[in-house]
């Protein structure tokens, strides 16, 4: 028999009659549920169904829009996707002088690990553009030596773009509001310590000269608060005090960043992750 399957999905505050109010709806519509997973985490519900619309009784954008209406009413997010719809993620990586984790992202989306569109590399400076090139990612660059024209230039080219998300890979500017506004949760930014420890520039010779013995860094969604948004993932590396020289140090802590910075832009793509009361809870990906 032929099946319409589809992807319901379902994330807000946790509270009674959710399930019952979204599936009696269902239902009603003739629509079947094949498959739901469901789970609360710190308080904050979701769930993902399975269902099958072959017998839908009303238009897929009635159903759409009944369903945003019982999302507004219990105040949680419900959004609704036809199952294999390809809807592969835009992502643009800004970059400024280090190439380490441009090589990496790059790398790791050449072999499919990171699967999503690159559709640019936007910079600062001219330097990283032959590794732009290398893996064949559009390169677009404007200084910053005027502040304001730079954050110009990176608000013109992500509306053209339109990413899904943005990945900061060692791009050294502080993002403008603006920027931060238009694509709140959607920024994903590595630093080079495990926050909330060293915040700010240099962060490994303030690690370095504090003597501390486990340094690490931090992949984080970005906010209008310099290094303070919520974290995604922290990875550390060890530090032989009185042996390791400072160079030894961010060599360490570079090979560390690239790692952790992809695998937060994998978990982003695969949709496993839910921002919530500024923190980061981790979910199955889709179905």
């Amino acid at each position: 028999m032929p099946t319409s399957p589809a992807i319901i999905t379902i994330i807000g505050r946790d509270q009674k009659g959710i399930v019952a109010r979204v599936s009696t709806y269902l239902a009603e519509q003739n629509v079947n549920i094949e498959n739901i997973d469901q789970r609360v985490m710190e308080g904050l519900f979701i769930m993902t169904m399975l269902v099958d619309l072959a017998d839908l009784s009303c238009s897929l954008d009635q159903l759409i829009l009944d369903l945003k209406k019982i999302g507004r009413e219990m105040q949680v997010d419900v959004t609704v996707r036809l199952h294999g719809e390809k809807s592969r993620k835009r992502m643009v990586i800004l970059v400024s002088r280090e190439p380490h984790c441009l090589e990496k992202l790059a790398h790791d989306h050449r072999d499919g690990l990171i699967d999503a569109d690159i559709v640019a590399v936007l910079s600062n400076h001219e330097v990283l553009r032959p590794v732009a090139e290398k893996y064949q990612l559009p390169f677009r660059y404007f200084p910053s030596t005027d502040k304001k024209a730079h954050m110009e230039f990176l608000l013109r080219e992500l509306s053209e773009l339109r990413p899904d998300l943005v990945v900061l890979a060692r791009y050294m500017q502080i993002l403008s509001p603006e920027v931060v506004n238009a694509y709140r949760n959607r920024i994903i930014n590595i630093h080079p310590s495990l926050l909330p420890y060293y915040p700010g520039a240099n962060a490994y010779r303030q690690a370095y000269e504090a003597g501390v013995r486990v340094c690490g860094c931090t992949a984080h969604f970005v906010t209008e608060e310099l290094d303070q948004g919520p974290v995604i993932l922290q990875d550390v590396f060890h530090i032989e005090v009185g042996k390791d020289t400072l160079e030894d140090v961010k060599q360490r802590g570079r090979e560390l960043e690239a790692s952790v910075l992809s695998r937060a832009v994998q978990m982003f793509i695969k949709e496993e992750l839910v921002v919530a009361d500024g923190k980061v809870l981790f979910r199955p990906g889709r179905l």
